[in-house]
């Protein structure tokens, strides 16, 4: 990774892979035998604006599947190590560290990270279309149930569907402008704005890593690529960082 004495604030992206050995399933998966179908629906067509007013019911029923499943999922060594390193590096003064997710799933949170910015939008988030009001919400919607802010039956799940503008843009861009270093976790390198937080990050002068299971589409951007699982490469990275750390300080 080289000389970390000149690294203070680190910007973070995280994506799927992160969460995947966790058990979440990314609908993605070419080896699953679905090819990203949903009950013989293409995942694309249940995650659009166009599908929640065409089918408000169907697109409410597979959210709240995945809102019940995700509640049973546990961090894993990834999200923990991600945590740790987290509150060392803010304990130690040296600078800030975001950490980006293009996940929906709170395993960030529940394994202790504290600065986590949902690009992407949270499955334990609903939305008003009424007061466009934002809450934690762990249960079902397909009942319409009120919002609990102004009363109107106009709940949908807070998530960024395609089509959509990713949230918190600007903050992402500006912690892009003051990273000395950019990680890439567990992402495919395919989907913008995101697949371009590398190139962003390059030219204002970040060292750059990707930490992914297989090369992507974006790993000839990084300065170093480190292929193989989540669980193993990150908590090695991190013990990496705080070791140098250490004999740094």
């Amino acid at each position: 990774m080289g000389d970390m004495s000149k690294i203070r604030n680190i910007v973070i992206l995280t994506g799927a892979g992160v969460s995947a050995e966790s058990g979440i399933d990314t609908f993605r998966g070419a080896n699953d035998g679905r090819g990203g179908l949903w009950e013989e629906h293409r995942v694309e067509d249940v995650a659009t604006p166009e599908a929640y007013a065409a089918d408000p019911g169907l697109v409410l029923r597979f959210y709240d599947m995945r809102r019940a499943s995700i509640q049973t999922k546990q961090p894993n060594a990834a999200h923990l190590a991600l945590a740790r390193l987290e509150a060392e590096w803010a304990g130690s003064g040296r600078g800030a560290i975001l950490i980006v997710t293009q996940n929906v799933d709170d395993l960030h949170e529940r394994g202790g990270a504290k600065r986590v910015l949902h690009m992407h939008g949270e499955h334990l988030s609903a939305w008003c279309g009424a007061c466009d009001g934002r809450m934690e919400w762990t249960g079902p919607l397909i009942d319409r149930p009120p919002c609990p802010l102004c009363g109107a039956r106009a709940l949908r799940p807070d998530i960024v569907w395609f089509g959509e503008m990713p949230y918190r843009m600007e903050e992402i861009y500006a912690a892009l402008r003051e990273a000395d270093l950019f990680v890439s976790i567990g992402t495919s390198g395919a989907v913008y704005p995101a697949a371009g937080f590398v190139r962003h990050a390059r030219e204002m002068g970040a060292r750059t890593l990707e930490l992914n299971l297989e090369a992507s589409q974006g790993s000839a951007w990084f300065h170093e690529s480190r292929l193989g699982a989540a669980t193993e490469l990150v908590p090695e990275w991190v013990e990496e960082v705080l070791a140098g750390d250490e004999a740094g300080g």
